[in-house]
Parts: structure tokens; C-alpha cells; sequence
């Protein structure tokens, strides 16, 4: 189930990609539940080019059905990273790995404002009260996020001069150290060398939000659960997990049409949630999951926009699911903002004649492009 451009790239270009060697260039890797996704990509002119990308499905690896979520050893996983590796012609080995959601925790946290160095021996200790695990079993990073009220106005004189009882928004992010190990043994038993790792989160916004400074939410529809992330001038403010996602569609169809899952997703794919008008028992077996999940996605929409008193400007739908026919027009219904689907190649410089492929597949891309950018831009 791997595809790549590589194989009709090399019958034009030659074996070497899409825009030549693979000196300096970086690859993306994101392991998700159903599958493995990997964007090669390298800087030229000062702009990121598309050199190769593809997709691996992991449900043979756990003999399961493409499009499930599965739970793969160690070993699986390094075995079907090397198969995307070769299928998909990835030739470097400096790279990016995106660490799940599941494997992390990120909080928002309020805290007196202090001198920076105050700052950095406070932090470790008040992160205690919002991780549930000890510190010693976490990486622990944080962002103090900037005064939104003094963003935009002139300096001012005495901005190093703390008022009392002054506070600050500090975003806390924590990932445990065994999540760490796994992957980067991960990434050394696949081939990469001294790999970067950061939450998919990041990597997501990244590739997907664009540089404008009002509210956004991102809904990442996955196989196995769906994340939802809220953010404001580029940074994440709020963060959720909705334990359903794609593959429950499948499983409902499933159940309601007495076929294989298999068969199911098959349907899924071709039909997405805009069956036949005729068959109310299908309709409503293919939108019932999709119904909850934008159900609770409102909610926490509306959560945000009453705790910051903001209004979230757009709706941004990423993830395999994302793509699923119909979701987007039933999203659109249900949210009180414009609702689009992620582009995230568009980022970087591709072939003009695979414009409607990668905007298509786009939205699964969006933590492999977002962790490839991260690469690169720590080699540039």
C-alpha cells in the first residue's frame, strides 16, 4: 500500500529524485496508528523542494485490514519504515520523527512573571502539579508565551521592570522519556542518524497554519482517535483527544451492511458520507461517528473562544480523515466559522503537474511535511 512519485519521477529525472541528489536533504517521518508517512525534501534557492514522499499502510504488518490502527512491536515498525524507505526511494538519512499526542502532555499554565533565569528554576517545580508521572520520566520543555497586549504597541523603556503581581501564560509540554527511547530506536534501526523529535502537534502547525495572527482551530481526524488543536499567533493555546476517528466509520459500516471491514473501508473510500439518499441505514451508519466527533470538536471550540475571548477565525480539517468524502461539507455545517481543508505541499515548491495529487492527499502529510521543515531548518 506504499506509494510514491519516486518510480514515475525516476523514468524523467532519473533515480535521483525529483530535483537531483540527496545532499542536504531531510526526510519527515510520521508513525501513526494505520500507517507511516515520509516527505523528503531539501532547500534550493532558499525554498524547500519536494524531492519524494509516501505512504505506507501498517494493518499487514499486524495482519489486520488496511486502514486499521494497529499496535506494532518495535521490530514491525522498523521493518515497514525500511520497506517505505526503499518503495518510496527516501535517500536521506538526517531526519525528523513525530512523537503522538497520546505519548506527550501539554498544558497551559499561569504563573507569576518573574526574571528569566527565576523563570527556568520555577518552571521544572510547578510542572509537578499538571503531570501525573514524575519528572524524572519526562522531557520537560516550555514556551512563555508573549503578552498579547504589548505584541503590537511601541517598545517601552521599562519593559524589563516586572509590576507586581504581574502573570504569564507559560505552555508546557511534556514527553515521556520510554515514547522517546521506542522512537529513536526506532529511527536508528530504520537508518537515521541523530533524528529530531517533536510532538505531531507542532509538526502539524507547522505545515498547516499560515501566518496570520487570529484564532484557528485544527481538527485532525485519524484512524484511531482525533485531535484537536487551538491556535492563536502560531501557538498552540489548547490541545484535545477524541477517542474515535476514521476506522470507526469503517466499523460501523460494517456492522450495519454485514460486510468485512475490508469491504467496509472500501466503501468508506469510494463513498465517503454521501451514500445513496435511498439507503437511510447507510447514511446514517457512516455519519453517525463522524457526527460525535464534530460534536465534541464544537465543544471545544467554544470552550476556547469563552476562556480567551476570542473568536476562532477558521476551521482547518487535517489527517487522512480529512479527506473523506463529504466530511468537509458536513463540517461546514456544523461550525460557525469557515471551514477548509489542510494544504500543507504548499509550503513547499512542487511539481505543477502534481498540484491536484498533493492537494488531495495533502491532509495526511501535514505532521510528515511540518517535521521535514523542522529538519531542514535546523541544517540550513
Amino acid at each position: 500500500m506504499a506509494f510514491s512519485i519516486s518510480e514515475l519521477m525516476g523514468k524523467i529525472l532519473g533515480s535521483t529524485g525529483l530535483f537531483g541528489g540527496s545532499s542536504g536533504s531531510v526526510v519527515g517521518v510520521d508513525i501513526g496508528a494505520s500507517s507511516i508517512k515520509v516527505v523528503q525534501i531539501k532547500r534550493k534557492g532558499g525554498r524547500p523542494i519536494l524531492e519524494t514522499y509516501g505512504e505506507l499502510a501498517l494493518g499487514p504488518y499486524a495482519g489486520v485490514e488496511v486502514g486499521r490502527a494497529t499496535n506494532l512491536a518495535e521490530d514491525k515498525v522498523i521493518e515497514a519504515l525500511k520497506d517505505l524507505f526503499r518503495e518510496a526511494n527516501v535517500t536521506s538519512r538526517s531526519g525528523a520523527i513525530a512523537i503522538p499526542l497520546a505519548s506527550s502532555l501539554i498544558s497551559l499554565v499561569s504563573m507569576p512573571r518573574l526574571p528569566e533565569a527565576r523563570m527556568k528554576e520555577m518552571i521544572p517545580l510547578e510542572a509537578r502539579r499538571y503531570i501525573p508521572v514524575p519528572i524524572s520520566e519526562v522531557t520537560l520543555d516550555w514556551w512563555v508565551l508573549p503578552d498579547e497586549e504589548k505584541m503590537f504597541q511601541s517598545p517601552d523603556p521599562k519593559e524589563n521592570e516586572i509590576p507586581t503581581g504581574a502573570k504569564v501564560d507559560v505552555l508546557l509540554v511534556a514527553i515521556l522519556n520510554d515514547a522517546v527511547g521506542r522512537f529513536r530506536r526506532i529511527a536508528e534501526g530504520a537508518g537515521l542518524g541523530n533524528p529530531t523529535f517533536e510532538m505531531e502537534i507542532f509538526s502539524s502547525v507547522r505545515a498547516s497554519v499560515g501566518e496570520g495572527v487570529e484564532p484557528v482551530m485544527m481538527l485532525d481526524l485519524g484512524a484511531g482517535n482525533t485531535k484537536v488543536y487551538l491556535v492563536h499567533h502560531g501557538v498552540v493555546k489548547d490541545a484535545h483527544t477524541i477517542p474515535r476517528g476514521s476506522q470507526d466509520i469503517t466499523l460501523s459500516l460494517s456492522r450495519s451492511l454485514s460486510v468485512p471491514p475490508a469491504r467496509a473501508e472500501e466503501i468508506k473510500r469510494s463513498v465517503g458520507l454521501s451514500p445513496d439518499p435511498k439507503d437511510k441505514g447507510m447514511t446514517e451508519a457512516s455519519t453517525v461517528t463522524a457526527e460525535y466527533i464534530l460534536s465534541e470538536a464544537s465543544r471545544a471550540l467554544l470552550s476556547f473562544e469563552k476562556k480567551f475571548h476570542k473568536t476562532v477565525s477558521k476551521v482547518i480539517l487535517t489527517g487522512g480523515g480529512a479527506a473523506l468524502k463529504g466530511f468537509a461539507e458536513l463540517a461546514r455545517t456544523r461550525f460557525p466559522a469557515p471551514v477548509e481543508i489542510a494544504d500543507p505541499f504548499r509550503k513547499l515548491v512542487t511539481p505543477a503537474f502534481l498540484s491536484d495529487v498533493l492537494k488531495t492527499v495533502g491532509p495526511e502529510f501535514s505532521v510528515a511535511v511540518g517535521a521535514a521543515l523542522r529538519r531542514l531548518s535546523e541544517e540550513s
